[in-house]
């Protein structure tokens, strides 16, 4: 199975307290395994505030909703022993 890399890392964001903000991540290659994303060392979860997703196989997306102040921190994706943060 060939190494995914990240090809197009993610960009810091600035957003207003109530809005949503959306990271995304490109990889090298579709149905990449052993993703995951984290905010300020938290792993996180598909769930009402955060949604995971991938649009064309390779764009890794990661929207937070509503964010709050305890939003505040780095956010980061892996994909093996790759990772991008912002």
């Amino acid at each position: 199975e060939p190494d995914v890399t990240i090809v197009s890392g993610l960009k810091d964001m600035v957003v207003f307290e109530g809005d949503d903000v959306m990271f995304r991540c490109q990889v090298s290659h579709e149905n990449a395994r052993d993703i995951e994303w984290k905010l300020q060392d938290v792993a996180l979860q598909n769930n009402e505030m955060n949604e995971i997703s991938v649009e064309k196989g390779r764009i890794h997306t990661l929207t937070l909703r509503k964010v709050t102040e305890q939003d505040i921190g780095t956010i980061t994706f892996r994909v093996g022993p790759h990772t991008s943060t912002a």
